[in-house]
């Protein structure tokens, strides 16, 4: 269930990040299929093991996503959700920004914040990023009060985005300079 604590990359007063394994298979698809996650993503179609192995094989592998499982401090080091960088440019040295809290009495705990704190810090020292950025749901509030507690900026509106069910929503893109 819970990791040693040499097993986490970076620690925080609430959680620590651990890299993502393929024994994480199972939490993922149970939280991207969790409603409140899947409609913060603009893929909205039901999270499969298989679409995750893929993701683990042809992205995290070759390294062009680092992710990490979020784990609650005590509480034998509970997985409560996700973060990620993807399509990691090495040269430009930037890459998108994600995460999703999957269980859902960890919300509002402050542990979204606390990781991008730590997740910042470890693209900064351990990936060599500069930049990153996101896309958020104009509409999730929550979501974007915690991206500019981080210190992203938004800097672009994205109108009427078509999401993999074929609806449409307003999107904003953020940026934070590392």
């Amino acid at each position: 269930m819970g990791k040693e604590i040499h097993d986490y990359v970076i620690c925080g007063e609430k959680v620590s990040l651990r890299k993502i394994t393929p024994e994480d298979t199972e939490l993922i698809v149970k939280w991207r299929n969790n409603k409140r996650v899947r409609e913060n993503f603009v893929f909205k179609e039901p999270f499969t093991k298989e679409l995750h192995e893929n993701w683990y094989k042809t992205r995290i592998i070759p390294g062009f996503v680092e992710q990490f499982i979020i784990c609650e401090n005590g509480n034998e080091h509970r997985p409560v959700g996700s973060v990620y960088f993807r399509d990691i440019d090495k040269e430009k040295k930037f890459a998108e920004y994600g995460i999703f809290i999957g269980e859902d009495d960890a919300i509002s705990k402050g542990y979204g914040n606390e990781t991008a704190i730590l997740a910042l810090t470890y693209a900064k020292v351990n990936i060599g990023l500069k930049k990153v950025f996101l896309k958020a749901f104009a509409h999730n509030e929550v979501a974007i009060k915690s991206y500019s507690n981080a210190g992203f900026v938004k800097t672009k509106d994205l109108a009427q985005v078509e999401c993999s069910d074929g609806q449409k929503s307003d999107m904003i893109l953020m940026e934070k300079m590392l």
